[in-house]
């Protein structure tokens, strides 16, 4: 499969420190791939690099062959390059129907008078309903997500992605922070996101990396330790020493 994002020789310092240290990575065209290490392992500053939030110190960012290493975070997202956050980001005083509303509107140039669109146009309405209902919002469409629940929150900020139609999809820990009882259903709603759309995952869950990815890459102090298939990252023993503790001369 072609490469879709890539990154060559990627670091981030801040100050004498190297959160990001020389990781060159590829992502394949509609890959499930997770991106996981321990606490404090560089991997969301890898994901601010990627997306614009963070400018890198040295390396290169490829978005479907193009550099996009000086892109604006903005642009990126014209690009096809969308993300979720550990914190939800979301407007809190807007409804979901209006937070999907204002994402298409936003992605059909007319964000300025997003409501009017919401208002006058059907397809777009048949748009927003339609994301709704795959992340299983309608029941809650006209709540102000202020008042939702969290794990609907979580879910909210993923539909809010999907809206911007992105190639490639960037879902920094989705299960963060969710009780235990709405877990599943944002580790349903991961697994059903669209084929043709190419993720890159964060998750502490190991039981949520290991049912979603088809690749994982496993940062450790900044730098691409192992990168393989599940069962490969799953055997091996540097792994299994980071996360276990275990000695490797064991």
């Amino acid at each position: 499969m072609p490469v879709v994002l890539e990154t060559v020789g990627l670091e981030k310092h801040f100050g004498g420190i190297a959160a990001v240290a020389g990781v060159s990575l590829k992502i394949e065209k509609g890959a499930r791939h997770a991106l996981i290490g321990p606490n404090g392992a560089g991997k969301t500053t890898v994901i601010n690099l990627l997306t614009g939030v963070l400018r890198p110190s040295a390396g290169r960012i490829l978005l479907e062959g193009q550099d996009i290493t000086a892109l604006e975070a903005c642009k990126r997202v014209q690009r096809g390059l969308a993300r979720t956050f550990q914190i939800n980001q979301l407007f809190l005083d807007l409804t979901p129907l209006e937070t999907i509303g204002l994402a298409i509107a936003e992605r059909l140039g007319a964000g300025a008078h997003w409501w009017r669109l919401i208002g006058t146009n059907p397809q777009v309405v048949e748009e927003i309903v339609e994301i709704l209902a795959r992340f299983h919002l309608t029941d809650v469409m006209y709540e102000r997500t202020g008042n939702l629940p969290y794990g609907k929150q979580r879910l909210l900020e993923i539909a809010l992605a999907i809206a911007c139609r992105p190639h490639v999809l960037l879902l920094d820990e989705p299960a963060a922070g969710v009780p235990e009882d709405e877990r599943h259903e944002i580790l349903a709603t991961v697994a059903a996101l669209p084929g043709d759309v190419t993720v890159l995952l964060i998750e502490h869950d190991m039981d949520i990396v290991f049912s979603f990815a088809d690749r994982i890459s496993v940062l450790v102090n900044g730098a691409l330790f192992v990168d393989g298939a599940p069962e490969e990252v799953a055997r091996d023993p540097r792994v299994k020493a980071v996360y276990l503790g275990e000695s490797l001369d064991a």
